[in-house]
């Protein structure tokens, strides 16, 4: 979770051109929904937010200060210029210290399976379920040493406490089958 408090302002303007000028200004366009309330609109400051989410991976959890009041705040979409890669708009759901929230957290592979084997990821996200303020940022699976016909499941994953898998236990994560050698690529 990133402990960066990040300065809001409440945006009263709205639409295309007002989030034109909102970026121009190098700010971002926001909201916040969530606990039933009415979404809360505003403007955050675009370097420190994407180094925010930068740092906090696909599931940041920011303190956002809105008029002196903080609210946490769980990133859920983020929109980026696909050539600049500046933000463009965030979505984000308001959260409370120990509240569970549903989240997909990265698969990340590492390790070397034996000298004949091809490593296929099956799965590149699970769903758990997780404390808001302690969600992983990636689910580490070892491959090391894994022989031809090893295959890890969902329920085999190493799961931080607190945390429950959503997905099937029996999804099939990384599937280690037998790499083909040039002979059979050619035949």
């Amino acid at each position: 979770m990133s402990e960066d408090l990040i300065k809001a302002e409440p945006r009263t303007e709205f639409g295309k051109g007002a989030a034109r000028r909102i970026r121009r200004d190098a700010k971002v366009p926001a909201v916040i929904y969530g606990h039933g309330n009415d979404p809360i609109h505003v403007t955050l400051p675009g370097h420190d937010t994407m180094l925010a989410i930068k740092h906090g991976g696909a599931n940041a959890v920011l303190n956002i200060e809105i008029e002196g009041k903080v609210q946490l705040a769980l990133t859920k979409q983020v929109q980026a210029d696909p050539i600049k890669g500046f933000l463009e708009h965030i979505d984000f759901v308001a959260v409370r210290k120990g509240e569970k929230v549903t989240v997909d957290v990265p698969i990340h592979v590492t390790g070397e399976a034996a000298s004949d084997a091809l490593v296929v990821t099956e799965q590149n996200v699970i769903s758990l379920e997780a404390e808001a303020t302690h969600i992983p940022e990636h689910i580490e699976v070892s491959v090391e040493g894994a022989e031809v016909g090893t295959q890890i499941l969902a329920s085999d994953l190493t799961l931080p406490s607190g945390s429950t898998l959503l997905t099937d236990p029996e999804t099939l994560i990384v599937n280690v089958s037998h790499a083909p050698t040039a002979e059979e690529v050619e035949s």
